[in-house]
């Protein structure tokens, strides 16, 4: 007989397939507008670009840009911060300290998105997210969507922490940990726009959990020296 446990695996593989490269579509055509809009709205100015001139940009029409972004803030806005983020939170010791366990993510995922710079030299990814940064902190209208965005992000470290039925008391301390720890990344977040992005963003969100909850909130690694901060590397 045929190993029947086997055939619907080969009857899917080809419908997963499909799925997989209709995704990896998605997400360049995403990638795509959005870099192009970044760059306009960087150009030109947020307000004086349109959502047809980033249409035209990206050699798509405007209803497919309204697919991927629904409003002209999220062409800024949208990222995948907060998948990151939650990925790490799941993953870490349960039995370290909330403001550990936030902090850190928020540190390993800032690192992710700003890795492979060079010397002084911002990586592709940096200054991306530097650009986008810029826009936030000097567009009225983006930082008022800002704060909805931080306010999705904290409910989201909040639900990769707590159960759906955790006590409102477990509730209310794990929303409060994250709302501080969300409050001391902003404050970095600002300072790098602020800096041209001349520092490591991962190091000022180091600093600024430091700042509010101490050396401790921050996991040293086998890289740290005495200090909690990386070595610096010998030359």
């Amino acid at each position: 007989m045929p190993d029947q446990s086997s055939t619907p695996r080969a009857h899917s593989s080809p419908r997963a397939h499909s799925s997989r490269l209709r995704a990896q579509r998605r997400a360049e055509t995403q990638r795509t507008i959005q870099a192009h809009a970044v760059r306009l709205f960087t150009e030109r100015g947020y307000d004086a670009t349109t959502v047809t001139d980033v249409a035209e940009a990206a050699g798509v029409s405007a209803m497919t840009v309204y697919r991927h972004f629904p409003t002209k803030e999220d062409l800024v806005l949208v990222d995948q911060y907060g998948r990151l983020i939650a990925e790490r939170i799941v993953a870490s010791p349960a039995a370290q300290p909330l403001a550990r366990r936030i902090g850190s993510a928020l540190i390993d995922a800032a690192t992710s998105l700003t890795a492979g710079r060079h010397g002084d030299d911002l990586s592709g990814n940096e200054q991306f997210l530097l650009a986008r940064l810029q826009l936030m902190t000097s567009t009225p209208a983006l930082r008022a969507r800002h704060l909805d965005n931080q306010y999705a992000l904290q409910q989201a470290i909040v639900d990769a922490l707590t159960d759906p039925a955790a006590d409102p008391e477990t509730a209310f301390h794990t929303q409060a940990a994250a709302s501080a720890c969300l409050a001391a990344m902003h404050t970095a977040l600002v300072r790098w726009a602020e800096d041209d992005g001349r520092s490591q963003l991962p190091d000022l969100i180091a600093k600024a959990l430091a700042a509010a909850f101490g050396d401790d909130v921050v996991d040293p690694g086998p890289e740290a020296g005495d200090n909690g901060r990386p070595r610096e590397r010998e030359t």
